[in-house]
């Protein structure tokens, strides 16, 4: 009989999934992708929380300013994508307005995993187009949801 390990699963989120979707959308993109989940008992504002889970992950060091974060407090069914400089600049205001439409209605449903793993991909499609696979290029940034304490 064989047994796969069990899936690591934090406030109703498959990790190992979302991680899988990041590599996947980073192997056609020099961008970095990386999802923050709140603790368990989250009261705060969500905007700043992840401006704040940004710059302590480093996210403004990639070297193309090419990062986009994706911070949840799940509990709540709150989130906030921030996007680097680099590819802000590239894509319009109405990318990250639909990015955060479809996050949260999936969201809203109870659709954590399945919604995170289409943003990842949507996110690393756009920065595919303007960021393109670079052989030189080393992954800046760590694959793993980080998990706030």
């Amino acid at each position: 009989m064989v047994t796969g390990a069990a899936p690591r699963i934090v406030h109703g989120i498959d990790l190992d999934r979302v991680e899988a979707a990041i590599r996947t959308a980073e192997r056609g993109t020099t961008g970095e992708i990386r999802v923050a989940v709140a603790r368990f008992y989250f009261w705060g504002d969500v905007r700043r929380a992840a401006e704040a889970a940004f710059a302590r992950l480093g996210m403004h060091r990639t070297r193309r300013r090419n990062g986009v974060l994706l911070y949840l407090a799940p509990r709540r069914r709150r989130f906030a994508v921030i996007g680097d400089a680099g590819i802000h600049e590239r894509v319009t205001d109405a990318f990250w307005s639909e990015i955060s439409r479809t996050l949260g209605r999936d969201l809203q449903a109870g659709e954590l995993t399945g919604g995170l793993e289409h943003a990842i991909a949507t996110i690393g499609d756009r920065l595919a187009e303007h960021f393109p696979p670079d052989p030189s290029d080393t992954n800046e940034l760590p694959d793993r949801v980080e998990i706030e304490r």
